[in-house]
């Protein structure tokens, strides 16, 4: 286990919250990489732990995961469920947008309640078609990747996937690479699916929630790794 803090007199102490750093509790000034015109977008670069920042010169800047603050993710979207703002089979990306949009002076406190933080570092764009650099250190593939619970599929193994298109019952079958990791995935099965960049991907990134089965495909006498232990 990984845990992260900061020193306070003698003391080691949690990192600052997501709140505590939007209103300038943390010594990061000075260290920022660029800024952005929406909060909304750049907490869901956040979710996503890597993307491409668009600037208003045309220049494209790659960002990659560096750290997190240590606190725990917690999904707006429940919260918004729970507050009755949304109905549960509704919440996706594109509606938590919406909603933002029509409540621009709440939008801070709905992303006050993920306390979790990424912080960032530039990447080098040296082909602008290639994907993000996911946790296996390599770039992750549009259609053919996946993030995975490390604790119980290996970074590398490949995948059989079985599983239906976003808001459709049209089956997608497909194998695949575990090639990322990120601090919401959590449970044998599941995964997070990495769609590509652009528009059209994150619109069927926003509206993916499927339901389906995974097959971790493993060398002949390999053991599965045991039930909640790390896998190198």
């Amino acid at each position: 286990m990984r845990l992260r803090g900061r020193v306070e007199g003698k003391r080691v102490v949690p990192y600052y919250s997501r709140a505590e750093i939007a209103r300038g509790a943390a010594p990061v000034a000075g260290k920022e990489i660029l800024w952005v015109d929406d909060p909304v977008e750049a907490f869901f670069l956040q979710v996503q732990g890597s993307g491409r920042v668009q600037l208003a010169n045309g220049q494209t800047l790659r960002v990659g995961y560096a750290d997190q603050n240590g606190h725990p993710f917690q999904s707006i979207g429940r919260f918004l469920v729970d507050r009755g703002e949304l109905k549960l089979g509704e919440t996706s990306m594109q509606s938590i947008k919406t909603w933002a949009a029509a409540n621009p002076q709440r939008v801070e406190d709905l992303l006050d309640q993920n306390p979790s933080f990424v912080f960032f570092r530039e990447l080098p764009l040296a082909d602008p078609t290639s994907g993000p650099i996911g946790a296996f250190g390599v770039p992750l593939l549009a259609g053919r990747s996946i993030a995975v619970d490390t604790r119980y599929v290996p970074l590398g193994a490949p995948v059989f996937l079985a599983t239906t298109f976003p808001a459709s019952t049209t089956p997608m079958t497909r194998l695949v690479l575990a090639q990322d990791s990120g601090g919401a995935i959590r449970n044998p099965v599941r995964a997070d699916f990495f769609w590509g960049s652009g528009a059209e991907a994150g619109a069927q990134a926003g509206r993916t929630r499927q339901q389906g089965r995974m097959w971790v495909l493993l060398p002949k006498g390999t053991k599965p790794p045991p039930v909640g232990a790390a896998t190198p």
